[in-house]
C-alpha cells in the first residue's frame, strides 16, 4: 500500500491524499456477513446530544468482524482482502476447512492464499496465527489482544497498531503499548501475531471540509467566535484572546490539562504509565 496524491486541479484536491486501494482484491462484501448500521448522530437513548458535531455522512453497512476467532485448530485460508468503512484497517475474508467464512482483521503483509490457524495450544509463530500470550516469544509484536480470556480482542485493533511482548511474569504477560505504557494481561488471553494492516492510514490528509462531512463529522465553531451568552470565551471586538487564565469548555469547566480518564477496573494492571 502507498499514499496516493492527486493533481491540484482544485483547492481541495491540492491537499487531499488517500491510501491506495491496489491491495484490495474484492469490492462487494459478503451478504451474510453484513448488517445495517443505524446512525445515532451523537445522541443517547433519550435523544440528547452527548457527543457534539456528529451527523450525516455516507451510508454504510457494518461488517461482522470476528474478534474472538474461537474456531480452534481449524485451518483457514485468506480468500480476499477488503475495505471496511467502519475502521481504518483492512479486513480479510477467510474460509475455514469446513466451508465456514468469516471476516478477521488483516495483518500487515496479508495476501490471498495465506493460511492461518487459531489455537489454545502452542503453534507456529506465523503472522496471522492466534494463540495464548504464554506461548508467544519475547519481543514478538501482537495485535487484537484480549483483556479477559475468550472475551474477544479489545486492544490493538487500529491500523498499524502492534504491542510488543516484553516479558512473562507469573500469571501475567507484560505488553508495551505504542504510548510506552506497560500493561499486564493474563497469559491465557489470545493474541494474533503481527501488526494490523494499513500502516499508512495515519499519513492521510483529509484535504477539504466536504470529505469530513462524508465521514459524519460536522463543523466545529470556536468559542471565541461566539457571543458571551453562548460560550465563556465569547464576546469582544475583532480578533481577541479568550480573556481568562485558562481555557474553558462550553459549560465553564477546564478544557485543557484535566484528567479525563475515570477509574477503570484495568488500572490495577498498568505496570508503568505512559511518558508525558
Amino acid at each position: 500500500m502507498a499514499i496516493k496524491y492527486y493533481k491540484p486541479t482544485t483547492s481541495g484536491r491540492r491537499h487531499t491524499t488517500v491510501v491506495s486501494s491496489l491491495d484490495l482484491t474484492k469490492k462487494k462484501a459478503e451478504k451474510n456477513l453484513i448488517v445495517v448500521s443505524k446512525k445515532h448522530s451523537g445522541r443517547n437513548n433519550t435523544g440528547q446530544i452527548t457527543v457534539r458535531h456528529r451527523g450525516g455522512g455516507t451510508r454504510k453497512m457494518y461488517r461482522l468482524v470476528d474478534f474472538k476467532q474461537t474456531r480452534f485448530d481449524i485451518p483457514a485460508e485468506v480468500i480476499a482482502i477488503e475495505y471496511d468503512p467502519n475502521r481504518n484497517a483492512r479486513i480479510a475474508l477467510v474460509k475455514y476447512e469446513d466451508g465456514e467464512k468469516s471476516y478477521i482483521l488483516a495483518w500487515d503483509g496479508a495476501k490471498i492464499g495465506d493460511k492461518i490457524v487459531s489455537s489454545q495450544n502452542k503453534i507456529d509463530m506465523k503472522k496471522g496465527n492466534r494463540l495464548p500470550l504464554q506461548y508467544v516469544m519475547q519481543g514478538e509484536m501482537v495485535y487484537n489482544i484480549e483483556l479477559e480470556p475468550l472475551r474477544g480482542g479489545k486492544v490493538a485493533r487500529s491500523a498499524g497498531t502492534g504491542l510488543i511482548l516484553q516479558n512473562m511474569e507469573g500469571d501475567y504477560a507484560q505488553l508495551k503499548m505504542p504510548s510506552s505504557e506497560i500493561r499486564l494481561v493474563r497469559k491465557e488471553c489470545l493474541a494474533s501475531i503481527g501488526q494490523v494492516s494499513n500502516l499508512e492510514a495515519k499519513l492521510v490528509r483529509v484535504g477539504k471540509a466536504g470529505r469530513k462531512r462524508h465521514m459524519g463529522i460536522k463543523p466545529t465553531v470556536r468559542g471565541k467566535a461566539m457571543n458571551p451568552v453562548d460560550h465563556p470565551h465569547g464576546g469582544g471586538e475583532g480578533k481577541h484572546p479568550i480573556g481568562m487564565p485558562y481555557a474553558k469548555t462550553l459549560w465553564g469547566k477546564h478544557a485543557m490539562g484535566v484528567q479525563t480518564r475515570k477509574k477503570k477496573w484495568t488500572d490495577k494492571l498498568i505496570l508503568q504509565r505512559r511518558k508525558k
